[in-house]
């Protein structure tokens, strides 16, 4: 039984990290069921995706060419909405300034990972390529948890 209709990555700004995931986990796991979007903690007006990002996503045959970046609102959380953010902090701080939120976890805290991922924000393209291969690590493992949970 399908747990969740809705996926949202959380990260700070929803220029890197987050779109990121979302375009890792639309490739890897076509979950026809969930919608899957990526939002930010603190998004002041729409922004595109950070060029290293991008360039990464490209060099993977992935692209958020067209994404903009957008608030985590209250209407977002529901029953059928989980919430991840990168990182634990992200965490801390969205159900600090979020009445309403539900169903928040860490990406790592759900597939039960040892550690958060690391913003590669203000580093070289190497850097953002790290914080791809271990958040694509870590969106396989959430598939995988995702497509379990649904059949169960």
């Amino acid at each position: 039984m399908k747990h969740y209709d809705k996926l949202i990555f959380v990260s700070e700004s929803d220029t890197a990290t987050s779109p990121m995931a979302e375009a890792i986990l639309q490739r890897e796991f076509l979950l026809e069921d969930i919608l899957i979007v990526s939002k930010g903690l603190v998004v002041l007006f729409p922004e595109p995706i950070n060029p290293k990002a991008e360039a990464v996503l490209c060099s993977h045959s992935l692209t958020m060419k067209d994404h903009m970046s957008e608030p985590l609102e209250e209407e977002d959380f529901d029953d059928r909405t989980l919430v991840l953010t990168i990182d634990r902090t992200q965490k801390e701080g969205l159900l600090k300034d979020h009445e309403k939120a539900i169903n928040v976890f860490s990406l790592g805290e759900y597939i039960q990972a040892d550690e958060d991922l690391k913003d590669p924000y203000g580093g070289d393209l190497a850097e953002y390529n790290r914080c791809f291969e271990a958040l694509e690590a870590q969106v396989k493992r959430l598939g995988e948890i995702l497509k379990a949970e649904e059949n169960t």
